[in-house]
């Protein structure tokens, strides 16, 4: 069933990993895990420490090309009655001032207390947040 957009993005701000969606200049996808921090209808995240095969990302690449994104958490349990999904749809611009961004990813993150991404940060205009349920009627917060 449908979720409400308000509760959409609840479910989306409470979670603890997402995967971003960004596309190529030659239509290819591409989709990676990412943490985040949501600040009203703008999620943040940002380039860390974490070991990459290189800073030159695809995602960042792929967003200077085509800033539409896609975003999805969701929960998965053996009751399948509980299933849910969550996306935020949007317009993604990769931030070189990233102070603000980062702030928000350090009060979310503890491993980030001790070493501070270096960003860049990545802002998603989110422009739809949509999900499903498996069962029940969502609660709509405000």
């Amino acid at each position: 069933m449908r979720m409400h957009p308000v509760e959409a993005r609840r479910r989306f701000a409470e979670a603890s990993v997402a995967r971003l969606a960004t596309v190529s200049p030659g239509g290819q996808p591409h989709l990676v895990p990412i943490v985040f921090a949501v600040d009203g209808d703008v999620v943040y995240t940002a380039v860390d420490d974490k070991p990459k095969t290189t800073r030159a990302l695809r995602r960042l690449a792929n967003i200077a090309e085509n800033p539409q994104v896609a975003l999805l958490v969701d929960h998965y349990d053996v009751d399948w009655t509980q299933l849910w999904w969550a996306r935020a749809d949007g317009i993604a611009e990769v931030v070189d001032d990233a102070a603000r961004a980062i702030d928000l990813l350090v009060r979310r993150y503890p491993p980030y207390l001790a070493r501070r991404p270096p960003g860049p940060a990545i802002a998603i205009s989110v422009a739809r947040w949509s999900g499903w349920l498996a069962d029940g009627e969502p609660s709509i917060s405000s």
